[in-house]
């Protein structure tokens, strides 16, 4: 063994094997990161997914901005603060590690990606973003919503949780109507809560405009945050006018 922990063949001492010491990773490749900022509706996922891409790009880093079915309803990344920039919108036939190729192909170079709606990505996406981190040194940061409207994981969040290096929950706290931490998604329809249904239905979420109109004016479909208790009981609080609201299904 030599003095910096490597291994030499006896045989050949004039070759050193490649095989770095027990913690030594000194000579080992970097690779690159993949991040999965969580957390319910309105926590500002959006909003930090625009700011680290600021923050990247103004250190002369070049990132590719992906999304899938945004609110906007168009190829890009939006925030509910008004902030929204041009972005990929991808859809489960594609590729994630060729799209990158194909960045470098044209000459456009890729240090990070940044993805939001990430729940909506397909497993196989997630692992196609760790290939890149693994094999290319491209950061990923994903954000995205870990439950759906019934409480349950969302496929391409379950395998961020299995694969990512870092799963951050965001600090901005939602709070339900009753002034607890606001984690569940509930997907409202004609003022009920629903637990059954397709997985992904794309709608906007309540505000205080909406909570007081009427039934025939508010959105067929929309979102709101609760705590486990009342997305459990579907109370929607006073502002829905009603009180209590059984669940569906």
């Amino acid at each position: 063994m030599t003095d910096d922990g490597s291994t030499a063949d006896p045989r050949r001492p004039d070759t050193l094997s490649t095989v770095p010491a027990s913690g030594d990773r000194r000579a080992l490749s970097a690779g690159g990161v993949v991040k999965f900022f969580y957390g319910p509706m309105d926590c500002g996922k959006s909003t930090l997914a625009l700011q680290l891409d600021h923050n990247h790009s103004r250190q002369g880093r070049h990132g590719l901005l992906l999304t899938k079915l945004d609110r906007s309803h168009t190829a890009q990344i939006t925030s509910r603060m008004g902030i929204a920039r041009p972005a990929v919108e991808v859809d489960d036939s594609m590729d994630l590690a060729d799209l990158v190729r194909q960045s470098w192909a044209r000459g456009r170079r890729v240090d990070y990606l940044i993805v939001d709606e990430a729940q909506f990505f397909t497993p196989e996406q997630i692992d196609q973003l760790a290939l890149l981190a693994d094999d290319t040194q491209v950061d990923v940061y994903a954000f995205g919503i870990a439950t759906d409207f019934r409480g349950r994981m969302f496929p391409g969040s379950t395998r961020l949780f299995e694969l990512a290096d870092e799963v951050l929950p965001l600090q901005v706290e939602v709070l339900c109507w009753c002034g607890r931490p606001g984690r569940f998604n509930a997907r409202i329809v004609d003022g009920t809560v629903v637990r059954e249904g397709a997985q992904v239905v794309v709608a906007d979420t309540d505000n205080d405009a909406t909570a007081t109109e009427s039934a025939a004016s508010a959105p067929a479909v929309h979102y709101r945050v609760l705590c486990r208790r009342h997305h459990r009981s579907g109370d929607l609080g006073p502002a829905a006018g009603d009180g209590t609201l059984p669940l569906q299904g």
